[in-house]
């Protein structure tokens, strides 16, 4: 028997293995069987090696599903089907009957099936179909030797540590197991690094040996409206006229056999989070949070400052460093105290002295993480302290220009008249629920955290803001100052010492200039000589305003 012409082509496309058998004899199509199954699924070619019936059915299948397009589907009565099914049967006669009426009767139940699922999922309610499942699902589980735990992303209103753990941890095992199809790569976090960041996808599996025992990690990503899960999880409702984020809820499931799950929780899991912070401190880069809805974004903080590099006095430079200090190594002093591991600072003073350039030095000292929260962008108290209690262990909550962010103002017999169950259901930020936050109970539900206000107007501020114990350490960051002017000058001119210098630090100490205008100027030119030239006429031309300025105070007067 030989195959039709237009039947030859599809085959070298598809199976070269078998084109090249059937075109020099057909009686060897049975021969090629195996070829061409082990191009196609090494799996069933192994499986059918063993057993010649199941050869015949799986190469019938796989010819049938390559040929496809060349088969009148109406009809198994054609010439190129009839000579797939002769061809793998060996043969005709009753063979090829009994091998049609196979073929046949499979078609008509994988019909069937798929018009009853499309039915069901017409007229079947989601709610019904997925209690259904989740009942087959626990019957079948009870007659299974395999454990799974599930490792959600958040643990009611905060981010489950175990979740980023095992983030780290996979996909550090993903890098290197072969049985991974399906990688994330992103660009590297920080722009001197090589490393790429491999995570996991969706929906794969990696598999992993720990003590003896084989834990099998997969990813699992569901899509749902963000103002739902929100009210799922904290029970009050937003975003009204505008529509909701979709957001994506992430949990990573670990199976393992039923004997071992004392050692996945006692053992496992425990090297998972201390493997995971190694990797992260090998590979540490800090990272930038800003707030959206009810959820942070992220992205890499790039900010070079340092104390070294900050435009500000030496003896006010040497006392944050030493508070600093002081502040990471007294864990256990407040705990013995009984106080929240945190540290208040509030930074005052105006425009451009370098408030932002301090914050980004602590966090560079410190290898914190920043969260920059807008108050503008939190509707209420309960939207404020969800988004905190997503915030991480060793990090840097600032709110800048907290007098225009919010009406901090309030009357304080108002807030004496209004009960607590009033002031939640705001929809606004209040006073006592950021003190709350600040000073409160919400205030231990992380450690070693450095919160940081800035205004431009600190008379502005509420005092009950101001005490000790919610902004413990007040920085006053005013104009450029001759030391302060060195500094940017060794900065961005690489000089230590120049013949215009004298003159400089005398008219910056008759002149009230922001450290950013000055190092504003001194960006104007690479020369040296042509910069402070341009500092000094900047200055000369400060010091004529102030003057007839104050002029003409004196004549109002």
């Amino acid at each position: 028997m030989s195959l039709d012409a237009d039947l030859q082509p599809c085959l070298g496309r598809v199976c070269p293995a078998l084109a090249t058998v059937a075109s020099s004899s057909p009686s060897l199509v049975a021969t090629a069987r195996q070829p061409c199954l082990g191009c196609c699924c090494p799996s069933l070619s192994k499986a059918t090696s063993s057993s010649t019936a199941l050869a015949t059915v799986a190469s019938g299948i796989l010819a049938l599903v390559v040929l496809a397009p060349y088969i009148d589907h109406s009809s198994l009565d054609n010439p190129i089907s009839n000579h797939i099914l002769a061809a793998l049967c060996g043969g005709g006669g009753a063979n090829m009957a009994t091998t049609k009426t196979v073929f046949s009767t499979a078609v008509s139940i994988a019909a069937s099936a798929v018009l009853v699922r499309t039915i069901a999922n017409d007229l079947i309610p989601d709610e019904l179909r997925d209690y259904l499942s989740t009942s087959f699902a626990a019957l079948f589980a009870r007659f299974s030797s395999v454990i799974t735990i599930v490792v959600d992303e958040f643990d009611g209103f905060v981010s489950n540590k175990m979740f980023k753990a095992a983030e780290i941890y996979v996909g550090g095992l993903s890098q290197v197991a072969s049985s991974t199809r399906r990688l994330r790569v992103g660009w590297p976090e920080d722009e001197d690094s090589d490393a790429l960041r491999v995570t996991m996808e969706s929906g794969e599996e990696v598999v992993d040996v720990h003590e003896g025992v084989r834990y099998t990690w997969r990813l699992v990503l569901l899509q749902q409206n963000a103002a739902l899960s929100s009210r799922r999880r904290q029970g009050f409702y937003g975003y009204e006229g505008e529509a909701a984020p979709l957001r994506q809820e992430r949990s990573f499931e670990v199976s393992c056999h039923k004997r071992h799950k004392e050692a996945c929780l006692r053992s496992y899991f425990p090297h998972v989070l201390e493997r995971s912070k190694a990797m992260r401190e090998e590979e540490r880069t800090r990272k930038l949070y800003t707030n959206e809805y009810l959820t942070w974004r992220e992205t890499t903080l790039r900010h070079p400052g340092t104390f070294a590099t900050l435009a500000m006095e030496e003896e006010m430079k040497r006392a944050v460093v030493e508070d600093l200090d002081r502040f990471v190594r007294r864990k256990e002093y407040y705990r013995k105290i009984g106080r929240a591991w945190k540290r208040g600072y509030l930074l005052y003073g105006p425009p451009g002295t370098g408030k932002s350039s301090l914050i980004a030095a602590m966090a560079n000292f410190l290898h914190f993480d920043v969260y920059d929260l807008g108050l503008s962008e939190v509707n209420s108290n309960s939207e404020l302290r969800t988004l905190m209690m997503s915030t991480t262990n060793r990090s840097i909550l600032v709110v800048e220009d907290i007098d225009c962010s919010m009406e901090m103002q309030q009357n304080r017999e108002d807030r004496a008249t209004t009960t607590p169950a009033a002031e939640e259901d705001r929809e606004r930020v209040t006073l006592s629920g950021l003190l709350n936050f600040v000073d409160g109970l919400w205030s231990s539900a992380a450690d070693e955290r450095i919160i940081v206000f800035t205004t431009n107007y600190k008379d502005r501020l509420d005092p009950a803001l101001l005490r000790p114990g919610r902004m413990d350490m007040h920085i006053h960051m005013g104009y450029c100052t001759p030391c302060g002017f060195r500094i940017l000058a060794s900065n961005y001119q690489s000089v230590d010492d120049h013949p215009l210098f004298p003159e400089i630090e005398a008219l910056i100490r008759e002149v009230e200039i922001s450290p950013a205008e000055v190092a504003g100027e001194l960006m104007r030119s690479e020369e040296a000589d042509v910069a402070f030239q341009g500092l000094i006429k900047l200055l000369r031309t400060k010091k004529r305003k102030e003057k007839a300025d104050n002029a003409t105070k004196e004549e109002e007067k």
